[in-house]
This record gives structure tokens, sequence and C-alpha cells, in this order.
């Protein structure tokens, strides 16, 4: 080797060396401080996961796995019912006192008052079915009222809706 060689070679095998030292400095100071920032704690991390991976479904038999199944059928149909406003009562009144009492006591929006006659004759005149029509998709009137659906609870079904409207007709005859 020559001595330019030699020189070359030892220049290269510096800056190796330098390069190598500037790696070693980095990972140590990245460790550093990763080790002092502060772990982010979210208490509801391990939940998420274990419903994440939860099976799809179980295997049932004799009559341990009848009562598990019986088990699992009523927490299912309290969580569809919880789901559901109000509990999934059908009561017409009951569903008036929780939503339809707050527009309907005091004619918001142009609703017509509970038991008003003459506010309610015309809407009457059109029909039970156009009244349950506009109470489940809503309703603008021409004179500026507004019914909002299904009365601004989009968790009641259908037929809540058509017992509450129900009930209200039948207060105002």
């Amino acid at each position: 080797m020559s001595k330019s060689d030699q020189t070359t070679m030892r220049q290269f095998a510096i800056m190796i060396g330098g390069l190598v030292v500037v790696a070693v400095i980095l990972i140590v100071t990245a460790l550093c401080i990763y080790n002092n920032e502060p772990k982010e704690t979210d208490p509801t991390q391990p939940a998420r996961v274990t419903e994440r991976i939860a099976p799809a479904g179980a295997v049932y038999a004799g009559d341990t796995g009848r009562a598990a199944m019986q088990a699992a059928a009523e927490a299912a149909t309290k969580a569809a019912a919880s789901q559901v406003a109000y509990g999934g009562t059908t009561d017409g009144k009951e569903i008036y006192d929780h939503l339809c009492t707050s527009c309907h006591t005091g004619g918001i929006a142009g609703a017509p008052k509970l038991g008003d006659k003459a506010k309610w004759a015309p809407r009457l005149a059109e029909g039970i079915d156009t009244l349950v029509k506009h109470a489940i998709e809503g309703y603008h009137g021409p004179d500026g009222n507004f019914m909002p659906p299904k009365g601004g609870n989009p968790a009641l079904t259908d037929e809540q809706v058509t017992n509450a409207v129900h009930w209200i007709v039948d207060q105002a005859k």
C-alpha cells in the first residue's frame, strides 16, 4: 500500500469512528428522553382491548349452558331496551310526559297545546295517519309551525311515536 492509500484509509477509519460515536450519542440521548417522558395512561384501554378481541359467539351445552344462554339473552334484551328511548315503553302518556310536553304545553314552535280542540281540529281533519307520519318524519307547516322528526329524539321507535300521537289526539277529542 502506498503512503497516500494509508492516509486515505486512516481518514476513512477516523470518519467511520466519528460517525459511530455520533450514532451512539444520539441513541443514548433518545433513550434518556424516552425514559424521562411521562407515559400516557388510558384507564379504558384494557377494556377496549378486551372488547375488541372478545369472541363473537359462544357454545352452550347442558343445563349449565342453558342457564348461561338464558342469562346472555336477558342481558341482550336489557341492553337493547336501554338503547330504545324511555326503556322501550309504549305508553303514549309516559312518552308525552318525557318529551312532548316541552312543546305541546307551551305551544313552542307553533305546536298545538294539549287539549286545545280549536288548534287540533284542522289537524285531526287530515287524519291520524297524517299526524303520525308528520310526528315520525317531521313537519314544517305553512304557518311557520315546526315538528322535528320523532319529537327530536331519534331513539324513539315508530311504535312509541304512534302511541304518543294517539294519546295526544285522544286528549283533544
